[in-house]
């Protein structure tokens, strides 16, 4: 039988609060550390993306969300050492407690104008923060 070809599934959130957009800086992951990304994660087996991504974000800034409260905002198609699909899901912040909890991964966390991201995002989360505002559903990266 011909094997398959598979690829990474990830989920990203995008907290918006008044034009502004949550980041976390990485730190000691071995992967762009120092630079600002989203709270995300991998689905793991046995896991819808809705669920990974509440998962993930419950872990990393500990808010509780539940599959229904995400809306899909953009997907990417991704090409680093791996192919990827990345799926960007927005919530609206509305009086949501955040904490770093996860300190030994990420340095800062913080609010920052969706115009205006610091230099040192990481690159294909600034495309796909920059294709939300365009209400671009679909974009490919690293091709």
């Amino acid at each position: 039988m011909k094997k398959r070809f598979t690829m990474i599934a990830s989920g990203y959130l995008m907290l918006i609060r008044k034009e502004k957009i949550l980041l976390s800086r990485r730190f000691q992951t071995g992967y762009q550390d120092g630079k600002y990304s989203l709270p995300a994660g991998h689905v793991e087996d046995n896991e819808s993306l809705k669920k990974a991504t509440c998962r993930e974000v419950k872990e990393e800034i500990g808010i509780n969300l539940q599959p229904e409260d995400l809306t899909l905002a953009h997907v990417m198609h991704r090409k680093e050492s791996d192919i990827r699909m990345d799926f960007f899901f927005t919530v609206q912040a509305q009086g949501a407690t955040i904490r770093n909890r996860e300190p030994k991964k990420c340095s800062n966390v913080r609010w920052f104008p969706l115009t205006r991201l610091p230099k040192n995002t990481v690159p294909y989360i600034r495309a796909a923060i920059d294709n939300y505002r365009k209400n671009v559903i679909y974009s490919e990266f690293g091709w």
